[in-house]
């Protein structure tokens, strides 16, 4: 705990077998008190891992939901168990986990109440491996949704977040895509929400085992991102209405 408030981690995984203990073993558990799960019907052996490891909360899908359906698994099961403070971890060990403490830290000290861990801050991500390809829509995607949202990010697509509960018990989430746009659907509720958003400088590796989506995937994410951040525009000039900001606070 932190701030006497329940930190819990949770793991969305697809054939994490590999990186999975890596990931786990640099969690610092003096900080967190429950790590979860949740195998996205994985090929490979990362259930058995995730058991030898001694992770105590383990959720399997039978079926493939995709990256925003594992999320859904993710965020209902840590609200279930109790969670203040919830961090999204992927277990590819692409991101750091040394970085939990200060991301849960400026939520229970009530200075944020979402934090995310951007790879665009500082040198990060070239320095980390990403593909140039990647970092060029990264930056146009991002200046492109800061100008349709009204906000400031260094980046909309790191999978490295910290939530409060109550933003996730305040955001209808269960309405969002289950492929990868599902992240920026999040991020623009809680924007249409009124809550800010942190960011912290977060190194990133790249590396053949790391989780990576190829070109045409790439592509369907941004054109999704280009929709989201539309929808977002037209909703906040009273100029339509999306089924994801139905119910939040203009």
């Amino acid at each position: 705990m932190i701030k006497g408030k329940k930190v819990v981690v949770v793991l969305p995984a697809y054939n994490a077998a590999k990186t999975l203990r890596p990931t786990y073993d640099e969690i610092d558990r003096s900080v967190v008190d429950d790590v979860i799960l949740v195998d996205d019907a994985s090929k490979d052996d990362t259930i058995t891992v995730a058991r030898e490891i001694g992770i105590q909360h383990i959720v399997r899908h039978e079926k493939n939901k995709g990256y925003g359906g594992n999320q859904k698994s993710c965020y209902n099961k840590a609200l279930e168990i109790g969670a203040d403070i919830i961090v999204m971890l992927h277990p590819d060990y692409q991101y750091t986990p040394a970085l939990i403490t200060p991301m849960v830290s400026l939520i229970a000290n009530n200075v944020y109440p979402v934090v995310l861990g951007s790879r665009i801050l500082g040198k990060g991500a070239l320095k980390g491996g990403m593909p140039l390809y990647k970092y060029f829509f990264n930056r146009m995607l991002t200046m492109t949704q800061n100008i349709l949202m009204g906000q400031k990010l260094s980046e909309y697509h790191t999978g490295y977040r910290a939530y409060s509960k109550e933003v996730l018990l305040s955001i209808p989430f269960q309405d969002n895509s289950d492929d990868f746009v599902f992240d920026n659907e999040l991020l623009g509720q809680i924007f249409f929400k009124g809550y800010e958003i942190a960011e912290i400088t977060c190194p990133t590796k790249y590396f053949d085992e790391a989780s990576s989506i190829n070109f045409k995937r790439s592509s369907i994410y941004g054109l999704g991102v280009l929709r989201v951040s539309m929808q977002y525009f037209l909703q906040k000039a009273g100029l339509g209405s999306f089924k994801i900001f139905k119910g939040l606070k203009k």
